[in-house]
């Protein structure tokens, strides 16, 4: 069979599945066709347009230490010519270079991110509690927590007992609703990998040594630690808008508001899935070659025809997953003044972490700072509130208007804003946003080991391995599937190795 006749069925329209289908198209001739339940495309990273006003759903920074992968986003979206970080308003199809600028909000004051034992943080906490900080990482240095099970050894065995109380303990309980006693180290190894008080004060000495520079690799850089990225125009979904319009004009198929109700299989090959038409109620069979999902490992593994082992599908159902709320809020100005303010109107951080005990409240986007392209009126600010909740907690389920009068009090109780300065609002939900490292996800190796068993299937993307992924190693996920079809190599093990603590995929080499 050619493989111009052999078809590809997608789950899921997010970054993972809308490269896979590019990548299909341009390297193997393989038709895709994606099956999207949602009415939009883009996953986590789409850009929802509000009156003119842009939301970034969490926050997406473009930036890969992968070339491939930075390479491909170019491809895409081209670099503004200017270069300025500002845009031009003859280029639409372009991505800018932004500064990156995140502080935590503790104790109603700015301390830089990552946090480090600097002058202004001294004057902040204090001397007696900042000897405390000190004592206390020099002590974790000396003699580091063993073993490193939990993310609480994790994060001691970096900054120290003292440094991990005031500035970890509680955020990590706010936003996965559980103690860092009871989250698996991985969580600490995938997405804060070599960041600690001595990456980010060698960091910082080396800046001053050399200069910002303006390199936008950064591949010697902590992701973490990172000065600059790349950011398209009109927010995230901007690239995977593009994306998705190439793949319509090469021939493939997007068809949106399909949820997938059932999988096909035949012995240990999946020959088609199922899907519902959200619009008329109606069930579809798509017949294909070969089946990627991004889809929550939990809804595939219940979707099967042909149940699971009862201990794989223990392992699956006892997966846990963190969803999340944001409420945007327009308004006039901003309360919160510091030496960065541009007088009471706006600072220059593209995203605050707030710390304060006393609100749900986990993070703050100011969207201006990400493009000012996000902004239909440049003389007000658009800002975004972010929630950890699950689907049980009552903010998920109060009506918009409660939520976003909730939300206006508590920004405006801790002194960001003022709630008569407030013009508009909107709240967005995204279900299953981030998987858990906790729950049976100790266990994992068990459903890997059985879905791996089926032949022409593969799990990619942050739901589809159950693991919190940035859009980049997604999108590697992808990139490492289709090399497998390409080349006649259906071996999955490079897959799960993307996003581990191996250096060799943080520096690009899966390439």
């Amino acid at each position: 069979m050619s493989a111009e006749s052999r078809r590809a069925i997608i789950i899921g329209a997010g970054p993972a599945g809308l490269t896979a289908a590019y990548e299909l198209l341009t390297r193997t001739g393989i038709k895709p066709i994606i099956l999207e339940k949602d009415d939009c495309i883009g996953g986590i990273c789409r850009t929802v347009n509000y009156k003119g006003n842009r939301m970034d759903i969490g926050g997406h920074r473009f930036f890969s230490k992968s070339s491939r992968v930075m390479e491909w986003w170019l491809k895409m979206l081209p670099l503004e010519q200017s270069q300025n970080g500002q845009g031009t308003a003859s280029a639409d199809g372009v991505m800018l270079v932004r500064r990156r600028k995140s502080r935590i909000y503790y104790l109603r004051r700015f301390f830089e991110y990552p946090i480090t034992l600097s002058k202004d943080t001294l004057l902040k906490l204090g001397l007696p509690r900042c000897l405390r900080i000190g004592a206390s990482y020099v002590r974790s240095a000396l003699f580091p927590l063993k073993p490193e099970n939990t993310l609480e050894q994790f994060l001691i065995n970096r900054f120290g007992r003292e440094l991990y109380r005031l500035f970890f303990k509680s955020y990590t309980l706010k936003v996965w609703g559980v103690p860092c006693d009871r989250i698996s180290a991985e969580w600490g190894s995938q997405r804060i990998k070599g960041l600690s008080v001595w990456s980010a004060l060698t960091h910082a000495l080396k800046k001053l040594a050399q200069g910002s520079g303006s390199d936008i690799s950064q591949k010697s850089t902590e992701t973490s630690l990172i000065e600059q990225f790349l950011y398209p125009k009109f927010g995230p979904g901007q690239m995977w808008e593009e994306a998705a319009r190439r793949v319509l004009e090469m021939g493939g198929e997007i068809h949106i508001n399909r949820r997938v109700s059932r999988i096909l299989t035949d012995g240990w090959r999946v020959k088609a899935v199922q899907a519902v038409d959200a619009a008329t109620g109606r069930e579809e069979t798509f017949e294909g070659d070969f089946f990627f999902s991004t889809a929550p490992v939990q809804e595939i593994m219940r979707a099967l025809d042909v149940a699971p082992p009862k201990n794989v599908l223990e392992v699956s159902d006892g997966l846990v997953y963190r969803d999340f709320l944001t409420v945007g809020l327009l308004v006039r100005s901003l309360r919160v003044k510091d030496e960065s303010a541009e007088g009471k109107r706006l600072i220059r951080d593209n995203w605050i972490y707030i710390q304060e005990p006393d609100v749900k409240i986990g993070r703050l986007q100011i969207f201006n700072n990400w493009s000012p392209f996000l902004v239909a009126d440049p003389a007000t600010v658009w800002l975004g509130l972010e929630y950890f909740c699950d689907e049980t907690d009552e903010i998920w389920n109060l009506p918009d208007d409660r939520v976003i009068a909730f939300a206006t009090d508590e920004l405006s109780r801790i002194g960001i804003i003022d709630a008569g300065e407030v013009i508009d609002a909107t709240v967005q939900r995204m279900e299953k946003a981030y998987p858990a490292y906790f729950g049976t996800y100790d266990r994992f190796s068990e459903i890997r080991e059985y879905a791996d068993r089926y032949q022409n299937l593969f799990l990619i993307g942050r739901n589809g391995a159950h693991r919190y992924n940035n859009q980049d190693h997604s999108m590697l996920s992808a990139m490492i599937a289709v090399d497998g079809i390409s080349t006649g190599n259906l071996d999955k093990s490079a897959l799960w190795e993307v996003n581990t603590e191996a250096d060799s995929h943080e520096e690009g080499k899966p390439e």
